[in-house]
């Protein structure tokens, strides 16, 4: 008797207990989310091209990047106020709900952007300079969860084009071991371009 009611017990704590990812609380994340929507959408799509899809991307990834905002190691007129007041939970929680949200759907791109960005992507360019952009957001722009490398497929181009000319110009500061910096200050606009329409059109 007694182990059918412990085994009962399990079950209804199993039904009642919130979902969690590292440790985040994906109903509360939902609940927190409401201020975020007039910029990122009510699951995580962003309405304005220039500003990001938080749906389907990494914990990790969001938890590091809203901590740079609210330690001002990244720094945006919105962003950067909104973060301000979020506590470890508030992350946490804001983290689980937009990782479990459906990913969205990848852009049309125009063939010569897809093919001088996907060499880029693919490949790089040695003589330049430039390393592969898959080397570490993966061949299908899936990223790395434990290196906070960010995934980029589901992304809009417009704002991959934003980011990638920050890190350029040096206004975008919080890749590690300046990376990206690295990478980006010795592309052009239109290389710039062509490998965020590329990206963009991941699947």
């Amino acid at each position: 008797m007694k182990n059918r009611l412990l085994i009962a017990l399990t079950g209804l704590t199993l039904l009642t207990t919130q979902p969690l990812i590292a440790g985040g609380d994906i109903a509360a994340g939902e609940t927190k989310s409401a201020v975020c929507m007039a910029c990122h959408g009510p699951a995580g799509i962003s309405v304005n091209p220039e500003w990001p899809n938080l749906a389907g991307q990494h914990v990790q990834y969001i938890t590091k990047q809203l901590n740079n905002f609210k330690a001002k190691e990244r720094h945006n007129d919105l962003m950067s106020p909104m973060a301000d007041p979020l506590s470890e939970e508030d992350i946490a929680d804001l983290a689980a709900y937009y990782s479990s949200q459906k990913i969205s759907q990848p852009q049309k791109v125009e063939a010569e952007a897809a093919e001088l960005g996907e060499a880029l992507y693919r490949g790089g360019d040695t003589a330049a300079g430039i390393a592969a952009c898959a080397g570490c957001h993966g061949p299908a722009g899936e990223g790395n969860p434990q290196a906070k490398f960010p995934r980029v497929a589901g992304q809009q181009a417009a704002y991959i084009a934003l980011q990638l000319k920050a890190f350029r110009g040096g206004a975008r500061t919080n890749d590690t071991g300046s990376m990206m910096r690295n990478v980006t200050i010795r592309m052009t606009d239109a290389e710039i371009d062509a490998v965020s329409k590329y990206i963009a059109g991941l699947n």
